[in-house]
């Protein structure tokens, strides 16, 4: 576990804040509590069906309807006793005067209307407790019913879990039985993940086509720059333009690479190999060093091993923008970052924060969205191309994990990555 009020290795002996508070998987406060709200017993009793799940609605709805079906059945069985007693009652003659015989029909009607009543009797008693057990066996049986009859959904809930953290471009459903709704259903769920696929498909190949095009005009007017400026018989004038142009340049090659590197992450990784994400921070920050000390940033650095499997490239260069962010966006003087790296609740955990303004918590998520700035700003571009979290974002997710931000307590951010144990 990573503690989070550790300093093992600072690029610049200053006076630190506090660190981020929390652990690493720390996603920011709770919300505020709210007032309970009353609610009548109606009220209560309608919310129950949105509160119990369709298998047990299913279960509920089989088990009634048996014992519906059995309750109607022990009515009719009720009917019927009677019925074939009566029809089955045998009649007697024992050649008796009419008065004797009068009072011998009379007491053989009395016993007649006592067997029925007798064997309905003996019928309503032992009723009830073989409807509890219909019941009960009811509720088990249209359990497991239920249970077969949503098995098609749950693989179909399964699959779109897994492609909502890979890629679309083998995995399907492929349900397997006869044609009816539930596999038309999944047959048109994996015609659409193929039609996405072919779509997004299309989209990074065409990122990648037009960035690749374009890197080759920026090389030549880089060179033709270059060799200008070069020239000894150039005016000052004429130098001071070639660098504003170079700077444009040089802007707009970030830019392209940037959308390169976008479009390799969003594809599915060609490349995995055992990794520590430990070793890949520690190069992340050697890289960045030089740049937080050129803009007066400390970083405080706690990483602790945990291996796992990915691109070491992509990876490294995801960890590279969140430090490069962390430092473009801080306070003027006195900045800091902190990263750290370890486990937390059984997933791989980078996470780094640092000071800056305040980050409004409804404007987080925008962030990672390319092109999309602080305030929603779209224009200024002198930070960078607006494409780093955004890398970030599609690298994490090609790796299977996921990537969240909270704003930090005195300004500043805290991204937290989290991928899953290999």
């Amino acid at each position: 576990m990573i503690s989070p009020h550790s300093a093992r290795k600072t690029t610049r002996v200053q006076e630190a804040p506090p660190p981020p508070t929390g652990p690493p998987a720390w996603d920011g406060p709770p919300p505020p509590a709210r007032q309970p709200v009353q609610r009548s017993t109606m009220e209560r009793v309608k919310e129950l069906p949105a509160k119990v799940s369709i298998r047990w609605r299913l279960t509920l709805t089989y088990g009634t309807l048996v014992f519906g079906a059995g309750a109607v059945l022990l009515i009719s069985v009720y009917a019927i006793v009677g019925t074939a007693i009566s029809t089955a009652w045998p009649t007697i003659d024992l050649g008796l005067g009419p008065y004797e015989n009068e009072q011998l029909q009379n007491r053989w009607r009395q016993f007649q209307e006592l067997a029925i009543a007798n064997a309905r009797d003996g019928l309503l008693g032992s009723a009830p407790l073989a409807l509890v057990g219909v019941g009960i066996l009811a509720l088990i049986i249209g359990y497991f019913v239920a249970d077969r009859a949503l098995k098609p959904v749950a693989q179909m809930t399964a699959t779109a879990k897994k492609l909502s953290e890979s890629t679309l471009a083998h995995q399907r459903i492929a349900l397997e039985g006869p044609g009816d709704e539930l596999k038309e259903l999944a047959d048109t769920f994996d015609a659409m993940l193929a039609r996405l696929n072919v779509a997004f498909d299309t989209q990074r190949r065409f990122v990648a086509n037009a960035s690749h095009e374009l890197r080759t005009p920026l090389t030549i007017n880089r060179t033709v720059l270059e060799i200008a400026l070069s020239d000894p018989e150039a005016s000052e004038d004429l130098k001071a333009l070639g660098r504003t142009l170079l700077e444009v340049n040089a802007r707009n090659e970030k830019l392209i690479e940037g959308l390169l590197l976008l479009a390799r992450s969003e594809r599915e990784l060609a490349v995995r190999k055992p990794l520590d994400v430990q070793e890949v921070a520690q190069t992340a920050v050697e890289q960045v060093t030089p740049f937080a000390e050129e803009h007066g940033v400390t970083v405080t650095t706690e990483l602790v091993s945990a291996p796992t499997v990915g691109d070491p490239v992509l990876l490294e260069r995801s960890v590279s923008n969140l430090l490069e962010n962390a430092v473009k966006y801080n306070v003027p003087e006195n900045g800091k970052v902190w990263i750290r790296t370890g486990m937390a609740d059984g997933a791989l955990v980078v996470q780094v924060a640092n000071t800056g303004q305040h980050v409004p918590a409804y404007e987080v998520n925008s962030l990672f969205e390319p092109f999309r700035r602080l305030h929603a700003d779209r224009v200024e571009s002198a930070k960078g191309s607006g494409l780093g979290l955004s890398i970030v974002r599609a690298v994490v997710q090609a790796h299977g994990g996921n990537v969240t931000a909270v704003p930090r307590e005195g300004g500043g951010l805290v991204v937290t990555v989290r991928l899953p144990r290999r």
